[in-house]
């Protein structure tokens, strides 16, 4: 477990020689490197832009987030760098640049997977942590505890809490008008990027392990892991009364480490719907594949897990629960498809279907 990796402190400045010293954050050294890097991106996609494909500058947004983080920043002393956080950024960074790499190879414009990133990204961040919420609304609206109080955990992301499956909820609804916006065709986009989603879940599972969270139940195997006091494991241990209450213990009980299993399994998956690209026959084949193993994998991994119990009356987690609604959902999909014709229809909307 690492939750935090380190520190960097905000309020140090540099010398520029005949500048003078010059702030690093704030209005400083950072915000000029930042607005010239965007610059030279912009101009960039300018050069490339025909008149067939016009630039696109739709991912300003991220632009602007990381230039108000940056002017934002000497608020505080320093800066944590999360090792949540750090996947997260490695999970955009990594599904982005496969989806790129792909639609490259297909002689399309990489751009499109990373604006398509940011609206899912953006869209599963909002949906995991607006479930999180939901599903454990006791620990944001406890009595006696100011409205703002609660506000701020809310939106208190590098303390974690995100709940995968309110973000599928919400990311298929953003890539779905991502593509009508773009005059694209989404079921071919979405085979097309249906491996960078398990790219992304793999490194997001190695923040979960980093940050103590989605962990497995007791485990006597080699590869078992133990968390520190304080951790979310280790008080799940003691008040259930596995462990002391005075925290006297070094660390947990050795645990599955099921962060890393699913972390394992997403990119085993990945590789599979790579693999059974050439062999779809219709477009959308690759999605419902996709759609279809990763509820079976859930379901079973929350069989190790420790940290949510059964709801509803049964020993199924929520988690479980919903793995079975999203399993017959794919299977539907699948079904469904099987009844249109067998095609493979152009990425452009403008672009007729041949046939």
């Amino acid at each position: 477990m690492r939750s935090i990796l380190f520190e960097i402190p905000l309020r140090g400045r540099i010398s520029l020689g005949p500048l003078g010293d010059v702030p690093v954050f704030g209005f400083g050294l950072l915000l000029v490197l930042w607005a010239l890097a965007g610059a030279g991106y912009w101009w960039f996609r300018q050069r490339k832009a025909t008149q067939e494909a016009p630039a696109d500058n739709g991912n300003w947004i991220f632009w602007a987030i990381v230039a108000g983080l940056i002017v934002y920043a000497p608020a505080k002393e320093s800066i944590p760098i999360y090792g949540f956080g750090s996947m997260l950024f490695l999970s955009y960074l990594s599904s982005a640049g496969l989806g790129s790499w792909r639609l490259r190879r297909r002689g399309l414009p990489g751009e499109i997977a990373w604006d398509a990133a940011i609206w899912v990204f953006l869209s599963g961040l909002f949906g995991g942590r607006l479930f999180y919420i939901l599903q454990y609304r006791d620990r944001f609206f406890e009595p006696g505890v100011p409205f703002g109080s609660s506000l701020l955990r809310m939106f208190n992301l590098p303390d974690g809490g995100l709940v995968l499956y309110g973000g599928l909820l919400f990311a298929p609804l953003a890539f779905w008008a991502f593509a009508r916006w773009k005059g694209l065709r989404a079921l071919p986009l979405a085979d097309l990027l249906i491996p960078s989603v398990f790219i992304g879940l793999m490194f997001g599972r190695l923040g979960c392990l980093m940050h103590g969270c989605c962990f497995g139940d007791y485990c006597e195997l080699p590869w078992a892991v133990t968390f520190p006091p304080d951790s979310a494991p280790y008080m799940t241990q003691v008040a259930r009364g596995y462990l002391p209450p005075d925290l006297s213990s070094a660390h947990s009980l050795p645990l599955h480490p099921t962060q890393l299993y699913d972390a394992f399994n997403a990119l085993a998956i990945c590789l599979l719907l790579l693999a059974f690209w050439p062999y779809r026959q219709r477009d959308g084949e690759v999605l419902a594949l996709g759609w279809v193993l990763y509820p079976i994998n859930r379901f079973l991994i929350e069989l190790l897990r420790w940290d949510e119990l059964g709801q509803f009356g049964t020993r199924f987690t929520i988690s479980q629960w919903g793995s079975g609604v999203i399993l017959l959902a794919g299977i539907a999909f699948w079904l469904w498809l099987q009844r249109r014709p067998a095609m493979h229809a152009p990425l452009r909307r403008d672009v007729p279907v041949a046939g």
